[in-house]
């Protein structure tokens, strides 16, 4: 809820989130591991995001995985009963984020910072693909995430996976994830606000906090999508 204060470093439930990923990604993947929905760290508008020169070729995110790493799997359902793999998206800039539906506040603006990007990208939103992972299996139903994303004027334009705990569990631990219900407030999750950049090649290359700018999704797409 709003005014509880920052999250702490630690949370109790989630001390992996971070294992495996490169050095270079530690410092964005840190910030982002202390946003968490009802926080209140996450409203307000984008601050975050690239610091870096964004020339032509040269990615604008603050956090660019070196070397990159192959991108873990990913084969769900969306909220409408389609089947869903990354691995379709091949040739596109993939960016995979991890929301749900009820989130007061960090998902909401990593929902509409992704939407300014797609429109910031003109003609290039063909060559990127948005994907949201569900943290709230019992939460998100094709109701709920059907209303979210009208909202937020994202129908069409993002693939929402939803699934059983057990089958968002293995993507989490996959993605190298946390979730975990709030105690005392059982609509509200504490999860990983971050969001990745794929290659076209499915590889991962980049990670974005979850205020990140969304002038730098925009410039990074297509870069992404052809490497």
């Amino acid at each position: 809820m709003p005014g509880r204060g920052p999250l702490p470093t630690r949370p109790r439930s989630l001390p992996t989130r971070g294992r495996g990923l490169p050095t270079l990604a530690l410092a964005v993947l840190a910030a982002a591991l202390l946003t968490g929905c009802g926080s209140g760290s996450g409203s307000g508008a984008s601050s975050g995001g690239g610091g870096k020169g964004t020339s032509a070729g040269q990615l604008a995110a603050a956090g660019e995985l070196s070397p990159p790493t192959a991108s873990p799997p990913l084969a769900l359902h969306n909220y409408l009963g389609q089947p869903v793999n990354i691995d379709s998206y091949r040739g596109k800039g993939v960016f995979v984020t991890f929301i749900y539906t009820h989130c007061p506040d960090v998902c909401p603006l990593i929902t509409s910072n992704l939407r300014v990007a797609l429109n910031l990208m003109g003609k290039n939103s063909s060559r990127a693909q948005v994907i949201a992972v569900s943290v709230d299996p019992r939460g998100d139903t094709p109701h709920t995430v059907a209303k979210f994303l009208a909202a937020h004027e994202m129908t069409g334009r993002m693939q929402y996976l939803i699934g059983s705990p057990q089958e968002l569990a293995a993507v989490w631990k996959a993605w190298g994830v946390g979730s975990e219900r709030e105690v005392g407030h059982p609509d509200l999750v504490e999860h990983t606000g971050i969001v990745y950049g794929i290659t076209g090649s499915g590889r991962r290359l980049a990670v974005y906090a979850a205020n990140f700018r969304p002038q730098d999704v925009a410039h990074d797409a297509p870069i992404l999508a052809a490497h």
